[in-house]
């Protein structure tokens, strides 16, 4: 085992991470080693998920150091494709320590339903669970973007969404999947909870209606 792969074995945000996916992928949020996950390890500097990986077996090693110097994405091995995307959050809000990124059934089929670039949650006690979000009654909105293979050019039209106000915690893309971050793994746990669980309720009533 070398430095860096005994390093991950003993960081604790790395092996909480790593459970967190055995989580995430007990649910069937991440079918066919879809999604990635980052943790924050540094200012300019996080851990990522190795591509192709099962998300359910994830082991400490699996995770590969990333960093974004001077604008400039480095990493050793190869990352999950969407790397350039938590990179950007975690630029955008030096706060953020965690991003979760998921294909569920629900928020996929949910993301081609919604046109607009936006979409309104309300009404449900279940808002509470993004933080800031203090009562049923206010609107509560989950940006969407279009899916595209060019994650650079994803990035750059999320920070341009973000400079007119950041975003409520999370991000559906079309056709591809949810994600969430948070200032802690838990937040961003309860984060990606919350929303599959809205996601959820309004598709059923879309349906019935």
């Amino acid at each position: 085992m070398n430095n860096t792969a005994q390093l991950h074995q003993l960081n604790p945000h790395a092996i909480a991470l790593c459970a967190l996916g055995r989580w995430i992928a007990s649910r069937h949020w991440v079918p066919a080693t879809g999604g990635n996950f980052s943790v924050r390890s540094g200012e300019q500097s996080a851990l990522v998920t190795a591509s192709g990986k099962d998300k359910g077996e994830l082991s400490p090693q699996d995770l590969l150091p990333v960093s974004w110097q001077d604008g400039n994405l480095s990493c050793t091995g190869t990352p999950s494709a969407e790397t350039a995307l938590h990179a950007r959050l975690y630029q955008l809000d030096p706060q953020i320590k965690a991003v979760l990124h998921t294909h569920s059934i629900q928020a996929t089929v949910f993301s081609r339903l919604i046109s607009e670039d936006s979409y309104l949650f309300q009404g449900y006690e279940m808002q509470k669970a993004i933080s800031g979000n203090t009562t049923h009654a206010a609107a509560c909105p989950l940006a969407l973007f279009d899916n595209t293979q060019h994650i650079p050019e994803l990035a750059d039209k999320l920070s341009q969404r973000w400079q007119q106000q950041p975003l409520n915690w999370g991000l559906l893309v079309r056709g591809h999947g949810l994600y969430v971050w948070g200032h802690s793994l838990d937040e961003a746990k309860r984060h990606l909870e919350g929303w599959e669980f809205l996601i959820n309720c309004e598709l059923e009533r879309l349906k019935l209606t």
